[in-house]
């Protein structure tokens, strides 16, 4: 069994891994940790929520970052032309849910829940790299106590997808991303190198719906309507599955290729949030780079449509709600 924090930001993709998470039969899944960025740090951990509440998820809910690492630093608006104006693509979620969430902040959450269960925690972080970072800033040796941090996020070899240099969950909180990435704990960074060819299809997500025949898979897949028009004429009439794809290399790391080397994250500047690695074996001129920094992998190649496959078969297995 893999045990699983989801850091997130839910966010339809966020959604979809959360539900692969909830049904895969070697993940026992820890706990849910909230973050902002797809919408605000109030309707993340709301939307997190009502997920929980609707899915029957047992793992509790702890509301984390609603800014970035450093206040006040400079930010963007949530992107509710991806997500919607509810960050579930419109679907009507009621402003407030029955079910409560965890008291503790996330990052003491994480904390806590590391060091009750030493060497065993693996976290996926999907969002911003911030509850992750406040987590270090108040227990440095929590880096001892991780399996593995498996994040979404970056652009290495490919472009950004809100700059040309950056990808959004690293431009959203650059300071962060790059203490998260230079820690001394294990990293894989899953990022838009990969994720981009994984591209599910609307009739792939009406397949789910309609072979699991539960009110989860519907809902994923009206939740989900809203983002695959938003991606009209970038894929073929489907989505990228970004977030999924981090939940899967957790169980199926052998779906991917990776480089080794440390990775930096450009905090300011043209190419505030871009990510940038420095592949083992490689040799450069004296520079910052050749301090005492870990060395961390990166996903370079994917085999996509066993990626898809695996989350159909997942979510489709677990035929009641």
């Amino acid at each position: 069994m893999h045990k699983v924090i989801f850091d997130t930001d839910p966010g339809v993709d966020d959604a979809m891994a959360l539900l692969f998470l909830h049904h895969h039969p070697d993940i026992d899944l820890l706990g849910i940790t909230t973050v902002f960025g797809n919408a605000e740090i109030d309707v993340t951990t709301r939307n997190a929520l009502y997920l929980k509440r609707e899915w029957k998820i047992d793992a509790p809910v702890s509301r984390g970052a609603g800014e970035t690492f450093i206040p006040h630093r400079v930010s963007h608006e949530p992107p509710k032309f991806i997500h919607g104006d509810d960050g579930l693509g419109n679907i009507g979620v009621p402003e407030v849910t029955d079910v409560h969430p965890d008291p503790r902040a996330a990052h003491r959450f994480i904390v806590e829940t590391v060091r009750a269960n030493p060497g065993e925690v693996t976290i996926v972080a999907v969002g911003r790299m911030t509850n992750l970072a406040n987590a270090l800033k108040e227990d440095p040796e929590i880096v001892n106590l991780v399996k593995e941090i498996v994040i979404m996020g970056g652009a290495f070899d490919v472009n950004g997808n809100v700059t040309p240099a950056a990808e959004a969950n690293i431009h959203g909180d650059p300071e962060a991303a790059d203490i998260v990435m230079t820690a001394r704990w294990p990293v894989v960074v899953v990022g838009l190198d990969v994720t981009m060819q994984t591209v599910m299809t609307r009739s792939q997500l009406a397949d789910i719906r309609d072979a699991a025949g539960t009110s989860r898979a519907r809902l994923l897949f009206d939740l989900s309507q809203f983002y695959i028009d938003f991606y009209e004429g970038l894929v073929d009439d489907g989505m990228v599955v970004h977030d999924s794809c981090a939940c899967v290399y957790v169980v199926a790391p052998e779906l991917f290729k990776t480089r080794s080397g440390v990775i930096r994250v450009v905090c300011g500047g043209l190419a505030d949030g871009q990510t940038i690695q420095k592949p083992d074996g490689r040799s450069f001129g004296p520079s910052d780079w050749d301090g005492d920094l870990p060395s961390q992998k990166i996903c370079t190649e994917i085999d996509a449509p066993a990626v898809l496959k695996l989350i159909h078969d997942v979510i489709v297995a677990v035929r009641e709600d």
